[in-house]
């Protein structure tokens, strides 16, 4: 068996390089274990023994000392230095195959079809939130109705008809293991007769048929930080599915979906405002109102100030993650009157004497 653990490549089987960081490694296999777990895939066999190889390829990888055993049991492998009479092979080196039980046990052998059932995190759960403009720079706390599988409340878990008795398992003994011998290979794999929970369950549950789980909707508040972005996402940790046989439960992944402002926008984490101006403010300069999130703020338009041109007000914007906010980008822009009276269209006439002869020189025209 060892043998034909050793053949298989951990490192290709979750998508990744032999000199992937434990990050990039546990990335990978949540990616992975989410798309083939077994609730996510019913009655998909091909599904189930790919998750099984996956989540055997990630027990390893994923302990660094697991990982350095199997890297050099790979290389001694390659090399002829594996059996018990490997010394020659390998330039007076020796590797026995007994050497390989600590790392390999507690498996299984997900390759030749034995159930694996050594603890398994649960699968995450993704959630979509709307916000409004104002939730998402200021924060908030939402309540999400939350589809997925959750601990039954029957049986809280247990898989258990209440009152009925759960008994350590009559083989195993409650290890969850049994020894098997395989002429040279010694290894233990999991229980045959409880798939490895180490335990014996007098009646199923009526509500989960022994599952622990039911498909519900939950309830779960989350916190949203200040500032959050539009698409952004947001893990909470542990409000996922339950894990099996002792594993952690997965995680909430909420995706943040953030409505428009009819008065602001953002860019990162400044926020942008629009202010039209007179022309007579425009020209003669003025002090002007500025809306802001909190409450007006004043600006001064200097004189003869170009329609489009942008202020910024300091500390007005999104809050930031280390403390502090960004700015308030100000840009006004001159109103022109389309409903002018006849006193005004005068007006306008004795002004255009003081226009300069070309204002559009510059541009060669």
């Amino acid at each position: 068996m060892e043998r034909e653990w050793l053949e298989q490549d951990f490192y290709k089987i979750l998508g990744v390089p032999k000199a992937a960081s434990s990050k990039d490694i546990k990335k990978a296999y949540r990616k992975l274990a989410q798309e083939l777990h077994p609730d996510s895939n019913p009655g998909d066999t091909a599904a189930e023994e790919k998750f099984k190889e996956v989540s055997a390829a990630y027990a390893v990888l994923s302990n660094e000392e697991k990982r350095k055993q199997y890297d050099e049991a790979r290389e001694m492998f390659r090399s002829g230095g594996y059996g018990p009479r490997a010394g020659a092979a390998a330039g007076g080196q020796s590797f026995r195959v007994e050497d390989l039980s600590d790392l390999f046990s507690g498996f299984g052998d997900s390759f030749t079809g034995t159930t694996t059932r050594s603890a398994e995190p649960g699968a995450d759960i993704y959630a979509d939130l709307n916000l409004a403009f104002t939730e998402a720079i200021e924060g908030t706390t939402a309540t999400l109705g939350v589809d997925g599988d959750f601990s039954c409340r029957r049986c809280k878990g247990s898989g258990a008809e209440p009152g009925s008795r759960v008994v350590s398992c009559p083989v195993c003994h409650g290890s969850g293991v049994q020894a098997v011998s395989q002429g040279l290979f010694a290894m233990t794999r999991p229980c045959d007769h409880c798939r490895g929970t180490g335990r014996q369950v007098e009646h199923n549950c009526s509500q989960c048929t022994g599952r622990g789980v039911e498909h519900r909707n939950r309830q779960v508040k989350v916190r949203i930080p200040a500032g959050v972005k539009d698409r952004a996402t947001i893990r909470v940790a542990g409000k996922g599915s339950p894990g099996r046989v002792g594993g952690p439960a997965g995680d909430l992944i909420v995706r943040v979906h953030v409505g428009k402002h009819p008065v602001f926008g953002r860019k990162g984490d400044n926020l942008t405002v629009t202010v039209p101006i007179t022309f007579s403010e425009a020209v003669r300069g003025a002090e002007i109102a500025v809306p802001t999130l909190q409450k007006p703020v004043k600006l001064k338009i200097p004189l003869a100030t170009d329609s489009g041109r942008t202020f910024r007000i300091k500390g007005k914007g999104v809050p930031k993650k280390k403390g502090g906010r960004g700015d308030l980008m100000a840009t006004v822009q001159v109103h022109v009157p389309d409903d002018l009276s006849e006193e005004g269209q005068a007006l306008l006439e004795d002004l255009s004497a003081y226009d300069p002869e070309n204002v559009r020189a510059h541009l060669g025209v």
